[in-house]
């Protein structure tokens, strides 16, 4: 018998949204390590806020939201708000009931501030780390370093001499650059002066940009710092032996870190060993190897750490982290660090699922 479709279907019923979502769906696992970490940073969270007052948005549920921003490739604040007016899962994911109110999209902008002075991103992307090495998924001896470019937000029509006097007016007047020559010692853009031109390779355009450092671990591919700084300033080999650095004042007792071509030089391998760790730097052609000497371990770490670039693939296609959508380095950095969180918790959610830890 064909059944027949009602013309007014009442929409006021009893949902409980625990039984919507799939048992076996890997956001519940997600939804708990969040929880940990969340439960885990609560004090800092605590002296963010006066004991009085009228009550904020929660900052857990913000938190969450920029989680759930990178697991399912949500473009904006805006977008994500959007979402969370239909979207049962995103509301079940960041605790908010079905009759409660969502936020406006600039409770994000206006918490800001407050999350940068206390460091949240950071803490947050710490205690990730720290439950993947309680749970034995992390080594503690094998690491990869790389680096990217991540665009900034801001149009290249921006970029103007330092020492100009008469700034172009109001709209988006024809610009012609024909012959100029710009760099970044005479020029900077007014949109976002922090960021920096750089190009990817020879006979490429130069964009403005963030470098974005990462060290991974070896066992199972996991991102244990990640850092954006100023495209200009900082090579990525001093930077890959700053974080070496902080690995060990952060109890990880790093004997080797593999890297790409572009760190084989004097600075990294020199200050690695400084630090009584073994460089393994893809080898230059036509180029001394500075005393590397390649073996199985050195043969091992280049088969490794190509899995970095997973780490870069994801946020830029998945987590949207290609183009910042903020201004200035910290502010990119603490986008940065949400987004790769949300990676790690991904991986962390399918290793408990898939494989016992060692």
């Amino acid at each position: 018998m064909r059944g027949q479709r009602e013309r007014e279907p009442g929409f006021i019923s009893l949902i409980n949204v625990e039984t919507l979502i799939a048992g076996d769906h890997p956001v519940r696992r997600i939804k708990a390590l969040v929880d940990e970490v969340l439960r885990r940073i609560n004090p800092r969270l605590e002296a963010m806020y006066a004991p009085g007052g009228r009550p904020s948005i929660p900052p857990e549920q913000l938190l969450k939201a920029k989680v759930l921003q990178a697991l399912y490739s949500v473009r904006s604040d805006r977008q994500l708000c959007t979402r969370l007016q239909t979207d049962l899962l995103f509301r079940w994911f960041i605790d908010l009931g079905l009759d409660e109110a969502v936020f406006d999209a600039s409770t994000f902008s206006q918490n800001q501030s407050r999350l940068l002075q206390h460091d949240v991103a950071d803490e947050f992307f710490a205690q990730v780390v720290a439950l993947a090495r309680e749970g034995g998924w992390v080594s503690d001896e094998h690491f990869s370093v790389d680096a990217t470019l991540i665009q900034a937000w801001a149009s290249m029509k921006s970029i103007r001499p330092k020492n100009e006097t008469n700034r172009v007016g109001p709209g988006n007047p024809w610009s012609d650059f024909s012959g100029q020559g710009r760099s970044n010692d005479t020029h900077q853009s007014t949109t976002d002066p922090e960021a920096k031109l750089m190009r990817k390779g020879w006979g490429q355009e130069a964009r403005l940009c963030f470098a974005a450092h990462a060290t991974m671990e070896n066992r199972h591919g996991l991102c244990v710092l990640f850092q954006v700084k100023p495209a200009v300033g900082a090579p990525e080999s001093r930077v890959a032996v700053e974080q070496a650095a902080l690995l060990r004042r952060r109890g990880f007792r790093p004997k080797t870190i593999g890297a790409d071509r572009g760190y084989h030089t004097g600075g990294f391998i020199e200050g690695l060993r400084q630090q009584g760790i073994t460089p393994h730097p893809a080898l230059m052609r036509n180029h001394r190897r500075l005393g590397v000497v390649v073996n199985a371990a050195h043969r091992t770490s280049q088969k490794m750490r190509k899995r970095i670039e997973e780490i870069f693939g994801w946020s830029k296609t998945v987590g949207g982290f290609r183009q910042t959508r903020y201004r200035g380095v910290d502010r990119t950095h603490a986008a940065g660090q949400y987004v790769v969180a949300a990676l790690n918790l991904l991986r962390l959610a399918k290793l408990q699922a898939l494989a016992p830890p060692f």
